[in-house]
């Protein structure tokens, strides 16, 4: 097992290194719970109104009243919406019209469903942009189905594996969560590769069906021929609900929707309907206006921490954990601490809901999820907050306050869990 660079031991199943207070999934869903109350206490003094989400994901639930009584009855509902679903899904990847469209009620559902309907007992390959790794749902979904992940980064190592006969299943992941990108020419490729070797294809297009070809002028994500495409309803540019929509070949997909149906994970009509008017409202704009307030954020962030602390992307800043260690270290004056980074980042995003009610991955992420503080402006959350500067200034004093308590594990287990934790 490796360690970071402050020599804690790295989970290899998340990534990071979790420490004592964060030490599994179940401390993370008693963190996320926790969340849900400072978030409320906020809205309480401050109005809904204030909220300012950064995680780059909105859900909202923007169905019509109509569609209450209809689309969202759950026996009559899918029939009556399901062939516009089907086009605007479509429509939003760029399909031929030939693709079948299924919703599951989260992404992460819909790449655990495709793993255990698709590996057939063989290792699944997954091709990620060097220096970055593949959603955690990946590599969980090949723990449900009992085999391995073999990654790959480029051509060669994806030609090698494929020529081994090793796997059935390879997943592309084409933008990362921290937008790390696949060129369209090497997603291509690797398409054809694997389709030749006789493997189904799923590309993971949860940021990708739209920062591609709005911030990056790239192709449609049905255009490259794989079997299966999946993107998020609330991701770039989508107002939610939080939800996954599958797109491809009937052949590929049924089976995935039957192992999806199994575990409980399809959504239901009333998230269908939403995922779909999600589509139907989106507009290139929305995305565009997203990405400036990013820059914006981030030019903030850079004066607030330096620029050797703050990693720009299209959608916004990021600090890694572990620099935002070293920050505070330097802050506290010492050298080590009990503590380790995604403990620190876990305590800086919860500080910034309950003083700004600004929502980051930090508080509100999945078990498992990065641990760097990331800070995606969805519509209108930075101006909620303050403006920029504004946001950058309660990072800053947020690390501030947890470098005050570094050594205090009181304090730390009571501000990521509350008193009854």
């Amino acid at each position: 097992m490796s360690s970071d660079r402050f020599g804690n031991p790295i989970d290899p199943g998340v990534g990071y290194a979790r420490g004592s207070l964060l030490a599994s999934s179940a401390d993370e869903v008693r963190r996320l719970a926790q969340a849900g109350r400072v978030a409320a206490d906020f809205v309480a003094r401050e109005g809904s109104d204030k909220i300012s989400i950064c995680t780059g994901n909105l859900r909202y639930y923007p169905v019509a009243a109509a569609d209450i009584e209809t689309l969202c009855e759950e026996w009559v509902g899918p029939g009556l919406f399901g062939e516009e679903l089907r086009q605007a899904a479509i429509a939003h990847m760029g399909g031929d019209g030939d693709e079948s469209v299924a919703v599951v009620n989260r992404t992460s559902a819909g790449i655990v469903a495709t793993v255990l309907a698709h590996a057939q007992g063989r290792p699944v390959l997954s091709l990620v942009p060097a220096g970055d790794r593949s959603h955690a749902s990946v590599t969980r979904g090949a723990k449900l189905a009992g085999v391995p992940v073999i990654d790959a980064y480029d051509l060669p190592e994806v030609k090698r594996l494929l020529a081994a006969q090793l796997p059935a299943l390879m997943v592309i992941t084409t933008v990362t969560s921290e937008l790390a990108v696949l060129n369209d020419e090497l997603t291509a490729a690797a398409v054809r590769l694997a389709k030749r070797a006789g493997c189904t294809v799923l590309l993971d297009e949860a940021y990708g069906a739209r920062f591609r070809p709005v911030l990056q002028d790239g192709a449609p994500s049905l255009t490259f021929g794989a079997d299966l495409v999946i993107t998020n309803a609330d991701k770039a540019g989508l107002s939610g609900p939080r939800a996954g929509v599958l797109c491809g070949s009937a052949a590929a997909l049924v089976p995935v929707q039957a192992k999806a149906s199994e575990l409980g994970m399809e959504a239901r009509a009333p998230i269908a309907a939403g995922a779909m008017r999600s589509l139907q409202g989106f507009t290139p704009e929305l995305l565009i206006q997203e990405a400036q307030d990013g820059q914006d954020l981030a030019a903030a962030l850079e004066a607030a921490l330096g620029k050797d602390r703050v990693i720009r992307s299209p959608l916004g800043p990021k600090t890694d954990e572990q620099d935002a260690m070293a920050i505070v270290l330097d802050m506290a004056g010492n050298t080590e601490t009990a503590r380790v980074p995604a403990e620190v980042t876990a305590a800086a995003g919860m500080l910034m809901l309950r003083d700004k009610g600004i929502v980051t991955v930090n508080t509100h992420g999945q078990p498992g999820g990065r641990v760097s503080i990331r800070l995606k402006p969805t519509t209108g959350a930075v101006a909620r907050a303050g403006g920029a500067e504004a946001v950058a200034g309660c990072v800053l004093e947020a690390l501030k306050e947890v470098a005050a308590h570094l050594e205090d594990a009181v304090w730390f287990e009571e501000l990521l869990f509350g008193n009854g934790s």
